[in-house]
């Protein structure tokens, strides 16, 4: 079927998607869209009919049974629609093989645009090519993909890791938005504005949290890894001058730099003193790759400071897998004599 004459394109522009209940995907689909410059001023055209939708809008999501991004029509219901994000965007990861929703189509077509303008809006803040490409990765991960597996009915499991996790729950408080069997006098409509309210505010909460975060946390981990064998010459110990989340991020980098297993022990700051803490066998383990001397374990102040024959220190926990002191110099120091430790 033609796409309709841009002559008889209405003003101000249109994107449509299906009518009746709705559901997260085209929600933050349409959510997504108003967010660029082009389709900011956009109404919203709610339709079954294809060709009402075809003459009317000018970019339609999850309904018409046609995917085509010159045409700007985005459904994925249809049996010979196989792609996903790493189909479509193979030259930013090769995770992510859950079909894609109207959501994740929207995304993968647009994501990086989408981004950048919440960032400019919301924060004036401008993120280099390098670091738009880690967040528009991050955001699929931990926000589209489950849209696009609920939406599609994917499995979490099939085998060992799970092939994507729940973060968010959105698409069930989405889904309990819509008007139920009992509702007569309620205005659809305004439900589904009320779910793109509600599904946008969390999107661009989640975009700011990594633009904002996330990404300064990475940035952050990287220097200390980069800078990791000043500290000591294997590179053992890893020295974060400022403290963030950086279990994640150090397994990644890890891989990136090549040094797989190498940093065993990461010194930080918790604003009270400083910190050596164990790097875990896996972000989420509580099993250590180094783990603090035996002896030293549930020690505190004056006695593990003379067992461990350094200054300053405040404690090893009975697990060994962290410990304490009141400098810099000193949590050096541990870290130090705990990289060099034989246990008998």
């Amino acid at each position: 079927m033609d796409d309709a004459s841009p002559s008889k394109r209405p003003t101000p522009l249109w994107i449509g998607t299906h009518n009746g209940t709705f559901h997260c995907d085209e929600v933050v689909a349409c959510f997504m869209l108003k967010q660029l410059p082009e389709y900011e001023n956009a109404e919203i055209f709610r339709s079954r009919d294809d060709k009402e939708l075809r003459e009317k809008c000018d970019v339609i999501v999850d309904v018409g049974s046609v995917y085509d991004h010159d045409k700007k029509w985005y459904d994925h219901h249809q049996t010979s629609f196989k792609e996903t994000f790493n189909i479509l965007r193979p030259e930013v990861s090769k995770d992510f093989n859950i079909r894609l929703s109207s959501a994740g189509l929207i995304y993968t077509h647009y994501g990086e645009r989408v981004i950048q303008s919440i960032l400019k809006r919301e924060r004036n803040v401008q993120l280099s090519p390098d670091n738009l490409q880690l967040a528009f990765v991050q955001i699929y991960g931990n926000f589209i993909s489950e849209l696009d597996a609920i939406d599609n009915g994917v499995s979490m499991y099939d085998g060992g890791e799970p092939r994507y996790k729940i973060n968010t729950h959105l698409s069930a408080r989405v889904g309990r938005l819509n008007t139920s069997w009992q509702d007569t006098d309620v205005d659809n409509e305004q439900r589904f504005k009320q779910a793109m309210d509600v599904a946008g505010r969390e999107f661009v909460d989640n975009v700011l949290e990594v633009a904002c975060s996330w990404i300064t946390a990475r940035d952050h981990v990287r220097t200390a890894l980069k800078e990791a064998k000043t500290i000591y010459p294997t590179g053992e110990i890893i020295l974060l001058s400022t403290f963030c989340p950086w279990k994640a991020h150090l397994a990644d980098l890890e891989k990136e730099y090549h040094v797989e297993g190498v940093p065993k022990l990461v010194i930080f700051s918790d604003g009270s003193g400083w910190r050596v803490a164990g790097v875990p066998l896996s972000p989420g383990s509580f099993v250590g790759r180094k783990f603090l001397p035996t002896p030293w374990r549930g020690a505190r102040d004056e006695k593990l400071s003379e067992l461990a024959g350094i200054k300053d220190l405040i404690f090893v926990h009975h697990n060994g897998f962290i410990g304490g002191a009141k400098t810099m110099e000193a949590a050096l120091a541990l870290a130090k004599k705990s990289v060099e430790w034989k246990e008998e």
